[in-house]
């Protein structure tokens, strides 16, 4: 899993490489060695997609097995009439994709079929995908750090250093467990994670995370219980300053959105990131359990309503045969999903590709 597809700038490398003698190195030897990087970090992202997409079919074969799975049966009866609209209304329903945004997919695909004069269904099963690939790539994000559906930073700009961000999340959604995932990501490409355990409320909570950050290699900076959420969070900027790292992870309390004091205590952390990084934090990461349906969507909206939400991270693919509830959040929310886990251990998170998503959903 890449978070920077891109090859180093010149002006990126810590210390620039001394100029060649004339007899030493040649033009033709520099534009083969910078052909063979490009086409080796090609290959390896390449490999990596693959490796990405075949864990989110993995994840999300209970879904297939459950809903989606029927499309197939629908579309092979070769028949374009009422009867296939309203089977595929009762099918995006009972996968969690919700009612308002059931309407929406269908309302566009008829449109398209319409305009297309397609009377074919096989023609209207790939207009039905190619209308959720568009519906899902349709929220822009505001972050920056991931701002390609998952794909890596999107530009060819440096990341910002260190790149800071905020994960948010009720208890229970695997929010410290995708802390996790997301260091060891940072690792696996030779960036450096600093991690705040700002959940100074939940009991065992700091424990947890520096088994996690012990078992992943990112440090792990900790206060005692009880302590004050905000200095843990300024005394991990000052760390990840100190220590060169390339991203600090935040680690908040599993507030319930029903707690107004707990969501105000966000607004505060965001106020002291700011004194350190005036263009932090990058991204606001929002931990959503797939598992729990459409009450996603109320605490995505509590959420973004406290903290300004850039990117969701959907958790328990695998756990869920209701992965429709992906739509619903780029559709109602206008949140972009940019992760998804796919499993228990550090390498199972994915970036989010909304085409690689609805693919596996009709394999």
């Amino acid at each position: 899993m890449r978070f920077f597809r891109r090859t180093p700038k010149v002006d990126d490398a810590p210390d620039a490489a001394p100029v060649a003698a004339p007899d030493e190195t040649t033009d033709a030897d520099d534009e083969t060695g910078d052909s063979g990087d490009a086409e080796q970090i090609a290959t390896a992202d390449v490999a990596l997609a693959a490796e990405d997409e075949e864990r989110t079919e993995v994840a999300l074969e209970r879904t297939k097995r459950s809903w989606f799975g029927n499309i197939s049966k629908i579309f092979s009866r070769g028949n374009v009439d009422e009867e296939l609209w309203e089977e595929l209304e009762e099918l995006l329903i009972g996968a969690d994709a919700g009612v308002a945004t059931t309407e929406k997919i269908l309302d566009d695909v008829r449109a398209r079929v319409a305009d297309e004069g397609i009377k074919d269904a096989a023609e209207v099963e790939e207009a039905l995908k190619q209308t959720l690939v568009d519906l899902l790539r349709s929220p822009e994000g505001t972050g920056s750090l991931w701002t390609d559906n998952g794909s890596g930073s999107g530009s060819d700009a440096a990341p910002p250093k260190p790149a800071v961000i905020l994960v948010l999340g009720v208890n229970g959604t695997g929010k410290t467990t995708t802390i996790a995932k997301l260091a060891h990501a940072y690792k696996t490409e030779g960036r450096t994670t600093v991690i705040a355990a700002a959940d100074t409320f939940r009991a065992a909570a700091i424990e947890q995370l520096k088994a996690w950050g012990g078992r992943v290699g990112a440090d792990v900076i900790a206060h005692k219980q009880g302590a004050d959420p905000a200095a843990v969070v300024f005394d991990a900027l000052e760390a990840a300053e100190s220590r060169n790292a390339d991203a600090v992870i935040i680690d908040t309390a599993g507030r319930l959105h029903t707690k107004f004091n707990l969501m105000e205590e966000l607004t505060k952390l965001k106020r002291i990131i700011a004194r350190k990084q005036p263009d932090a934090p990058h991204e606001v990461l929002l931990v959503l359990d797939a598992t729990i349906g459409q009450n996603a969507l109320i605490q995505a909206e509590a959420f973004t309503k406290a903290a300004e939400v850039t990117s969701v991270c959907l958790t328990k693919l695998d756990g869920t045969s209701k992965g429709g509830i992906v739509f619903a959040i780029a559709d109602q929310m206008g949140i972009p999903v940019r992760l998804v886990g796919t499993g228990e251990e550090p390498e199972d998170l994915a970036p989010f590709s909304a085409e690689a998503f609805v693919e596996a959903l009709f394999r």
